[in-house]
């Protein structure tokens, strides 16, 4: 199983954490687990390089403080395993042009970018996310509603490399992230929570304290009528409010919409606070704890990137003599 996240803000976000984070511990379990920090991704738009090295380190941290054990899972970074960028490469030459300008996360992007300033690393995005997926003979890809799309063409681009070249990459399975999990801006309930966000006003964040977390539920968006109830079409503020304390506190909608039946939105919104924080403060602090030693947490990243290129290697190997590349001398 394989799993990454952007090193692309200071932190994750609830987002993150319900939607992907939580269910990556558990699925430890049953799988051979890598879980990966993608900077390479992450510099398919302008980033300050400071930014990054900071970044890679937090996002790690809070990998781990959300479950990721490094002594079951290979937990590394992306740039440390060169394969990545080599096997990314092989796919771009299968892929069509056509076939990649139809990613509709390139064109939501590019369509933020200046005219003309969206990079063909952007472009080349999808092929990039294949190589991570492919790497590892991955068999389960646990991914969220909007990279579907992506996991799409990297089975595509599986089968047709093993249609050209003979059976070479293992065509990987998807799991899409439960519904329940997926959590809305708070000041735009129709948005999905997000880093790249125009206001961080109604975004959750990982590492942010109590009392920023609780000013931004207070003051979430909902509607005037005062009535409890989940309808995502009609009441879409109210209903993201339900699915968040629902998934924080293991308490079904059903359960929350009878025990705040009359009780105005107030009621909802402090006790929505209080499951948020009772969920997030002890990785929270776990999180901190790992970012005061960077240099433990260096080691533990350069001992997962040696595992995983042990995995990657022989895969990367097997595509390029598919290929008809001349066989590499391995230091």
């Amino acid at each position: 199983m394989f799993s990454g996240m952007q090193p692309t803000s200071d932190s994750l976000h609830l987002g993150n954490y319900l939607g992907a984070l939580s269910q990556w511990g558990p699925m430890q379990d049953g799988h051979e687990a890598l879980f990966c920090v993608v900077d390479l991704h992450a510099v398919t738009l302008p980033m300050d390089p400071e930014l990054l090295r900071q970044r890679t380190r937090r996002t790690a941290a809070q990998f781990m403080a959300g479950g990721v054990d490094p002594e079951r899972s290979a937990l590394f970074v992306q740039s440390h395993v060169p394969e990545h960028a080599e096997l990314a490469w092989l796919l771009n030459c299968i892929t069509g042009f056509g076939e990649a300008s139809r990613m509709t996360q390139f064109k939501d992007k590019a369509a933020r970018q200046e005219a003309g300033n969206a990079s063909v690393g952007l472009f080349t995005y999808p092929m990039l996310m294949a190589a991570d997926i492919l790497l590892y003979d991955t068999a389960l890809v646990p991914v969220g509603e909007d990279q579907v799309q992506h996991v799409e063409l990297t089975r595509d681009l599986a089968q047709r490399f093993n249609h050209r070249y003979g059976p070479s990459l293992v065509v990987p399975e998807y799991r899409v992230t439960k519904e329940s999990a997926r959590v809305m801006d708070l000041q735009d309930p129709t948005s999905k929570m997000s880093k790249s966000a125009s206001t961080d006003k109604g975004v959750i964040w990982f590492l942010e304290d109590a009392k920023a977390s609780t000013k931004k539920i207070k003051s979430a968006v909902t509607d005037n009528d005062g009535v409890v109830a989940h309808d995502v079409e009609n009441k879409p503020g109210v209903t993201n409010l339900l699915n968040i304390h629902a998934v924080a506190s293991g308490e079904s909608v059903a359960e929350l919409v009878a025990r705040f039946d009359g009780q105005g939105y107030g009621a909802l919104k402090v006790s929505t606070a209080e499951a948020v924080e009772a969920l997030l403060a002890p990785a929270r602090e776990r999180a901190n704890e790992l970012l005061e030693d960077p240099a433990e947490l260096d080691r533990i990243l350069a001992r997962g990137a040696e595992r995983a290129r042990a995995m990657a290697a022989p895969v990367l190997d097997r595509a390029r003599e598919a290929m008809g590349f001349l066989p590499a001398a391995r230091p």
